[in-house]
């Protein structure tokens, strides 16, 4: 069996929330709990669950933009919380983040081809000459002009600059590319022409990524594997056909059943499964199964009480639930 491009076992990260006056007691937010997840070379990994479950936290402790609480994620076998100097540099150059909003992750004083250049500057790569080359090369295969080169953001749509930021993420040839919603501010129309971009570079380079979205159709559309976040846990794990044909846990029914169809006779018929109030405060999870607070099929005593395990109920199929077996 393949072994894992990057290996994430029992990840926290926890924040301290001070009060609002200097003697109040400050609150621990656990924005990601002893997470395990696996990503595989060439893959995609999608990531779904709604605002606020620790997608996004996931991703910038993987690029080591936040500072992990607990656990390990290991990349070639190295532990990346324990790298140094050349290592963190190769790391930093292999593993890659393409942010969610292309208006702010741009630096406004700067050209396109300045801001796709810039890792090629950092990590030393090429001379003057060379690079200009390699940006005129890395924008036309994200579909950019080289006419374009000079102009800055706000000279582009949002999907342009989410193209230049596309670009700027594969100038190092990457392993691993985190997409953090890469399409949730862009336009109906706009995002499957990025989606099928992304898709064309990763059979172009080889490249792996970990897509984390909101969006069911988007993630079942670009993924080949799919995990369900919920308060910082991992609720449901499996390939993306097994998720989208036969979820087992509750909240991925609601999750899928929150997908219309477009067909008005078939949405009628379709049996209900609708997920009840509000996710809870993530300084104050409930205890037993997180999600048992809003489950249709809550078991008190049960669910309330015991925390479930992410278990295999089938084959590479893992869910954290006490009623599925």
């Amino acid at each position: 069996m393949n072994k894992p491009l990057l290996e994430i076992k029992k990840l926290s990260k926890i924040y301290e929330s001070a009060g609002k006056l200097s003697r109040d007691r400050r609150k621990l937010i656990p924005a990601v709990n002893s997470v395990d997840l696996q990503i595989y070379a060439g893959e995609t990994l999608g990531l779904v669950g709604e605002s606020g479950c620790g997608k996004s936290t996931l991703a910038r402790l993987i690029t080591l933009l936040e500072k992990h609480s607990s656990g390990a994620v290991a990349y070639g076998g190295n532990n990346i919380f324990s790298l140094k100097k050349e290592a963190l540099k190769n790391y930093r150059r292999r593993v890659q983040l393409i942010f969610q909003d292309p208006y702010s992750s741009l630096n406004a004083r700067r050209c396109a081809a300045s801001i796709i250049e810039e890792p090629l500057i950092v990590h030393s790569l090429g001379n003057k000459e060379t690079r200009k080359h390699a940006v005129l090369e890395l924008m036309a295969k994200v579909g950019l002009t080289k006419q374009q080169a000079d102009r800055y953001p706000h000279e582009f749509s949002g999907g342009q600059r989410q193209r230049i930021s596309i670009a700027r993420s594969i100038a190092l040839n990457p392993h691993l590319i985190v997409c953090d919603e890469p399409v949730s501010s862009l336009d109906v129309s706009i995002r499957s022409q990025i989606l099928n971009l992304l898709k064309q570079l990763q059979d172009q380079f080889q490249l792996t990524y970990l897509f984390i979205s909101h969006d069911l159709a988007v993630v079942r559309h670009i993924s080949n594997n799919v995990a369900v976040m919920y308060l910082g846990k991992i609720l449901e794990l499996a390939d993306r056909d097994s998720i989208y044909l036969s979820p087992l846990h509750p909240y991925t029914l609601g999750l899928l059943n929150a997908i219309p169809i477009p067909n008005p006779k078939l949405e009628r018929e379709r049996k209900k499964f609708e997920l009840i109030g509000e996710i809870p405060s993530p300084s104050n999870p409930p205890t037993g199964c997180r999600f048992h607070t809003r489950c249709p099929k809550f078991e008190p005593g049960l669910c309330d009480i015991s925390e479930p395990q992410l278990l295999e109920i089938r084959k590479n199929h893992w869910v954290a639930c006490h009623l599925v077996s």
